[in-house]
């Protein structure tokens, strides 16, 4: 920026976009001071180096949007929410709601139903548990399934993600 500059010579462009063309280091910055800006360097891997007018304030404030819209792109997590064999209405919903916060956020969501002793015989009826906790998602976030519902030793498994 301005007097860190160390090019002879740089290509300018203006605060409206528009290119003044290759100056002298010195003409640049007269020019900058003139208008009451200032005189960044935008990159150096050409020769000669580009540099802007503009407000330096402005300048770093659209770099940090800049860097804070790339970092938003949210790569989805795996988020698990536990089922037990005996469990209630109400908590089945609650549970529900939690899954619809994973999935808006764009993460995917393992449902599990942990099986222990005799539960173990009655695995059709944790599957309609399962399928009842997936109509209640289903009526407020659209979803889909992303490995179907799997016997695994201790249980059941199952991984959707928003649609």
């Amino acid at each position: 920026m301005n007097n860190r500059i160390r090019a002879k010579e740089v290509r300018v462009i203006d605060e409206t976009g528009q290119q003044l063309g290759v100056l002298l280091i010195e003409k640049a910055l007269q020019t900058a001071k003139e208008k009451g800006l200032d005189l960044i360097q935008v990159t150096e891997r050409v020769d000669p180096p580009v540099c802007k007018i503009m407000d330096h304030g402005k300048y770093l404030y659209a770099l940090k949007k800049k860097e804070k819209k790339a970092k938003a792109h949210h790569v989805g997590e795996l988020k698990g929410i536990r089922l037990t064999f005996s469990i209630s209405d109400h908590d089945l919903q609650t549970r529900a709601r939690q899954a619809e916060k994973f999935l808006k956020k764009g993460d995917k969501v393992r449902i599990e139903m942990k099986l222990r002793g005799r539960e173990k015989a009655h695995q059709d009826f944790a599957r309609e548990k399962i399928k009842k906790f997936i109509d209640l998602l289903q009526q407020t976030v659209p979803i889909k399934i992303e490995r179907e519902l799997k016997k695994q030793p201790r249980g059941l498994t199952m991984i959707i993600a928003k649609q």
